[in-house]
């Protein structure tokens, strides 16, 4: 398989050692950086052209990893197309592919072990969609978000705030 890898410095460690281990399993590996360590470099330099990537074809799924995985989830998951999520275990990397078509797994660098980390790489690389109804079914309710954020399939539209608690703002900001 094509497997795209990305870290910043929090993942860096990590992303070697994954992509060695890639590499061993026969696998083709585009590192798309940080090429090497800068304890001053910002993840999302990494997360999105790397989801871009993944969003468009050129690498089938991918590794992803930042100190925690939340702030390169969040970046990755910013890109129309991605699905990627934080795991710590392969029963999680494998149902986020076979339930949710997950593309990207997001790993924290800082926060998992290399073992733990291996286990759900091999996890999620070795998933297939299911292509299950009911999944193909949340999946366009997730994707109705990017074309009409207020309505999701006939779901009413939640206020973000209400009347009351815009009222409690104006008043703490007329006293600040």
């Amino acid at each position: 398989m094509k497997v795209g890898i990305a870290a910043d410095h929090g993942g860096y460690q990590m992303k070697q050692k994954i992509y060695i281990l890639l590499n061993a399993k026969g696998h083709q590996v585009v590192d798309f950086g940080n090429l090497q360590y800068d304890r001053d470099d910002d993840y999302p330099d990494f997360a999105i052209p790397f989801a871009r990537a993944v969003a468009t074809g050129v690498v089938e799924r991918g590794v992803l990893l930042c100190g925690s995985g939340i702030g390169a989830s969040i970046a990755a998951n910013k890109i129309e197309g991605v699905r990627a999520a934080v795991c710590h275990d392969d029963f999680s990397a494998r149902q986020g592919v076979e339930d949710d078509d997950m593309n990207i797994l997001c790993l924290g660098g800082l926060t998992t072990g290399v073992a733990v980390a291996w286990n759900c790489v091999k996890s999620f690389l070795a998933a297939k969609f299911s292509g299950a109804d009911r999944h193909r079914r949340c999946l366009a309710k997730v994707s109705a978000i990017c074309t009409n954020p207020t309505v999701v399939s006939g779901l009413r539209a939640v206020p973000i705030a209400s009347e009351a608690s815009l009222q409690l703002q104006r008043n703490s900001e007329a006293k600040g």
